[in-house]
């Protein structure tokens, strides 16, 4: 069977297309000791992960007065609970958006006015078809494909019922962000600190236009 585009493909968050139309990076920012490379970089979308919940009261509200959009990873959160209720945290708290690889967590989300991003990871053929499926259920605003070089073995169908899509995992260079989105991702995610600075303009290859 041939996967189909699912309905929240249609377009990307007006908050998002404007900020990667700037910066086509997606920081992931583990643990606080890099809060203050995101704080200081021309980036401004963000997945915390790694942030103990007694801290995330602190971090979150701060990043989002600095004027960055903040997803909470929701499955590397020392302390946060998988529920509805944890969800609701994060969206009091100023967060915009989540993630999870859990399809019961996305499917909550978008309820509670929080954007979904749902993290996939492609390790063979038939689990490939079980993230499609997943991601036709869960319609997420975004999903995060990993690791992102998997991507090139992707066929056009499968990309497509993962659209729009962030690339992540081994995104290690300014090359790697510009093969990701020439392959149709929206943006790359990285926890290097260096690439949450590559402008769209300073991408090398024909990523410019």
């Amino acid at each position: 069977m041939t996967p189909n585009a699912r309905p929240s493909a249609a377009r990307l968050d007006r908050r998002l297309s404007a900020a990667f139309a700037k910066v086509p990076v997606v920081a992931s920012v583990v643990g606080a000791q890099h809060l203050k490379d995101f704080l200081t970089a021309p980036a401004s979308v963000c997945i915390l992960a790694s942030v103990p919940v007694g801290k995330l009261p602190q971090v979150v509200p701060a990043l989002g007065r600095a004027g960055k959009t903040v997803f909470v990873n929701v499955d590397s959160s020392p302390g946060l609970a998988q529920d509805r209720g944890a969800l609701e945290f994060l969206k009091h708290m100023g967060a915009v958006g989540m993630v999870s690889t859990r399809l019961s967590l996305v499917e909550k989300g978008r309820p509670l006015g929080l954007l979904t991003m749902q993290k996939v990871f492609v390790t063979d053929r038939s689990n490939l078809n079980r993230s499609v499926d997943a991601v036709s259920r869960g319609l997420p605003d975004l999903v995060e494909i990993m690791p992102a070089p998997i991507v090139a073995r992707m066929s056009p169908e499968s990309l497509r019922a993962m659209t729009p899509h962030v690339a992540a995992g081994f995104v290690q260079s300014p090359e790697d962000v510009a093969a990701a989105l020439d392959l149709g991702a929206v943006a790359a995610a990285t926890s290097d600190p260096r690439l949450w600075h590559l402008t769209r303009d300073a991408l090398p290859s024909s990523e410019k236009s």
